[in-house]
């Protein structure tokens, strides 16, 4: 199955458990084996959306710092 970035969100601004709750619904839309990438700036969010995803059975593909605070998640569905 080709696995392929459907899109790009930025939750910036959004802090827990908002980042999480915006991330599933994100998640929601895209099909079985697509991967989002969603942009955080909320240092809770680094810790606690990927150990929510994950026991949701959620594939966490990378973790990447940006510039400043923000950093992103790439997360498979």
């Amino acid at each position: 199955m080709n696995k392929k970035l459907i899109e790009t969100i930025s939750l910036k601004g959004e802090v827990c458990p908002m980042t999480f709750v915006k991330t599933r619904l994100a998640l929601e839309k895209i099909s079985a084996g697509d991967r989002i990438k969603v942009i955080y700036d909320s240092i809770e969010a680094k810790t606690n959306v990927p150990r929510s995803l994950e026991e949701l059975k959620y594939k966490i593909i990378e973790i990447s710092k940006l510039e400043k605070s923000n950093f992103y998640i790439i997360i498979e569905k």
